[in-house]
């Protein structure tokens, strides 16, 4: 990672760039922590954090990143080594720190500072085989909690009962966190994309939607199924199918070289053609690694073209205003010849008794 860091950096118009996010942390650093600051430069990468997370940094960071515990202040660390390296200009991420942040960097540094723009970025939207294997585990551990809760899912339990038993398993299977909140949403609440979790007890004939994840090592999973309780009806059943039509299609048009709107519009015409495309408001799809939501995107506008080792979501969706809802979501990764479905959860429309 640090050697790939520094080649982007010999390309750029900086010399050095400065680290303050956790999530581009743990990417250059391979080290979660709250506090810290990493530097790279041509010749060299650092991660200073507190006496809180110097033990357990100091074992766990990768090759070529340096360990120093702060002492004085972070800006006298980095002015240190921007002397040492004759770095004259510094980048930082112009998208995490705040007007007030900067106001206390910019005269501390002995370096000009400039906005990154999206060295970083584009490095994290390339995932390594490292990076694939990591959610590929975070997302057999949510395949493995979701079989479990499928024996769960019944009329008269409450949707909050399901997202915790859905959290409860994803921990104790080794997730280390929820990549978000999960969302269980059900009966008319299911054409709520985002709904929360509430007390409402679920029953016999409704669509019951579950989108859930968690992390390893920092890596995100994304899954989300719809399942049916009790019975359907024949709307139910014909959309539910259309959904997954429209994901299909979406999944065979993912291939290095097109856009992420053409992706998109796979998936799309598919729903439009049945007469439910103003009942389709989101993506199809996103980017997700460190991130839950990152690039490249699967969307209507989104003309940059993938390539291999992009990780996207495919998660088209019907939602019909006070009635339901169906989204059916994997993960993706782009291949050299095509694409690689990451998710093995079973797609046909179960019915829980």
């Amino acid at each position: 990672m640090l050697k790939q860091i520094q080649e982007a950096l010999r390309q750029a118009d900086f010399d050095a760039i400065l680290i303050t996010s956790p999530q581009n942390r743990r990417y250059v650093t391979g080290f979660p922590s709250s506090a810290g600051v990493c530097v790279v430069t041509e010749k060299s990468g650092y991660l200073f954090t507190d006496f809180r997370y110097i033990e357990a940094a100091k074992k766990r960071v990768r090759a070529g990143i340096q360990v120093d515990m702060v002492r004085r202040s972070y800006a006298a660390m980095v002015n240190a080594v921007c002397q040492r390296d004759g770095v004259k200009t510094i980048a930082f991420e112009e998208g995490f720190m705040t007007c007030a942040d900067h106001a206390q960097w910019e005269p501390a540094l002995m370096a000009k500072m400039q906005p990154m723009g999206s060295l970083i970025s584009d490095l994290r939207e390339v995932k390594t085989e490292e990076e694939v294997a990591c959610c590929v585990k975070a997302q057999r551990i949510a395949e493995r909690a979701l079989a479990e809760t499928l024996n769960d899912i019944h009329a008269g339990v409450t949707e909050k009962h399901i997202a915790s038993l859905l959290e409860f398993r994803m921990l104790d299977y080794g997730g280390e966190k929820m990549s978000f909140d999960p969302i269980v949403v059900s009966g008319k609440k299911s054409s709520m994309p985002h709904g929360v979790p509430s007390d409402k007890i679920i029953e016999d004939g409704d669509f019951v939607t579950m989108d859930f994840g968690c992390t390893y090592e920092g890596y995100c999973s994304d899954m989300t199924r719809t399942v049916a309780v009790g019975h359907v009806t024949e709307e139910m059943d014909k959309v539910y199918h259309i959904v997954l039509r429209a994901q299909e299609a979406g999944i065979a048009a993912a291939k290095p070289g097109v856009t992420g709107a053409f992706v998109d519009k796979a998936g799309r015409d598919i729903i439009e053609a049945e007469g439910y495309g103003a009942c389709f408001g989101h993506s199809f799809g996103h980017g997700i690694g460190i991130d839950i939501h990152e690039l490249p995107l699967a969307a209507p506008r989104y003309e940059k073209i993938l390539c291999a080792g992009n990780i996207i979501s495919a998660e088209p969706g019907i939602y019909i205003p006070e009635r339901f809802g169906v989204r059916i979501e994997d993960m993706l990764c782009i291949t050299p010849n095509g694409c690689r479905d990451l998710t093995n959860a079973p797609k046909q429309l179960t019915i829980c008794k």
